[in-house]
């Protein structure tokens, strides 16, 4: 299995649907680098996955007249964190979540401190961002723009590993980037979604290294659902509001074209 899959939308759709966080997927050679016990892991997996942003991203992609093309991960970010910076420009490192996590959301030992990251950013991070730059440079190559959403979740509550988890907490906080998210692209987001907020509790929007910062054609915006608007927390299943949040995120999708 590929630890990551592009659905295909629309040949004219600028669209890419980004799902980096939902799956619990974690391979046996990589779960034997994590010290953590079944349970301990698995209710660790129910407080960081993104739970049913896949299944959003499904939904709102059948909900749209024109597709959007979605990226989808399908192993867990305990894996590796593929939004992550694979180096020093990390802040997250300071709490031990860089590409790849060495605490937990609770500041406890997931793998060994000393753990070399290499072999992990090899097989799993750098595939994976490979193919993402593909992805986008595909739709600039048939539209002239790429538009990436970021399909995220959070606990309505802070977690210990949070670095700003002092802030607002909206229903939906929408992460921007001063280069890559131009006013129309967050003028549809708060649209399309209504009550929402500004890069609080989560900040920034994911775009490929090769074009991050350089090319103004790839356009990017974040969008955090706090999750007991949705689902029963933690990692339990969703409700309503799921329909809810995938018509808006379909809202969105048609306002970009």
């Amino acid at each position: 299995m590929s630890s990551f899959e592009l659905l295909a939308g629309a040949a004219g759709s600028s669209v890419i649907l980004h799902v980096p966080h939902s799956a619990r997927e974690t391979p046996a050679e990589v779960r034997a680098g994590i010290v953590l016990d079944d349970a301990a892991l698995e209710r660790e997996l129910d407080h960081i996955v993104d739970a049913h942003t896949a299944e959003l991203a499904e939904r709102a992609a059948r909900l749209s007249r024109v597709v959007p093309w979605r990226f989808v991960n399908r192993l867990s970010r305990l894996v590796v964190d593929p939004e992550r910076f694979p180096d020093g420009r990390e802040e997250m490192l300071a709490v031990g979540m860089g590409a790849v996590y060495t605490r937990t959301t609770h500041r406890e030992e997931l793998r060994p401190g000393d753990t070399d990251p290499g072999p992990l950013l090899a097989r799993y991070f750098h595939p994976y961002a490979r193919a993402m730059t593909d992805a986008v440079a595909e739709r600039l190559e048939a539209t002239g723009r790429a538009v990436v959403i970021d399909v995220h979740s959070y606990p309505s509550a802070p977690l210990p590993y949070e670095l700003h988890g002092e802030g607002p907490r909206p229903p939906v906080c929408l992460g921007t980037d001063p280069f890559h998210t131009p006013p129309g692209l967050l003028a549809a987001a708060r649209e399309a979604f209504g009550e929402v907020g500004l890069n609080s509790p989560f900040s920034g929007a994911y775009v490929p290294l090769e074009f991050y910062g350089r090319d103004p054609r790839v356009s990017a915006l974040m969008v955090e659902i706090r999750r007991d608007t949705y689902m029963t927390e933690p990692g339990g299943p969703a409700g309503p509001g799921l329909d809810r949040l995938a018509q808006a995120l379909a809202a969105l999708v048609d306002s970009l074209g």
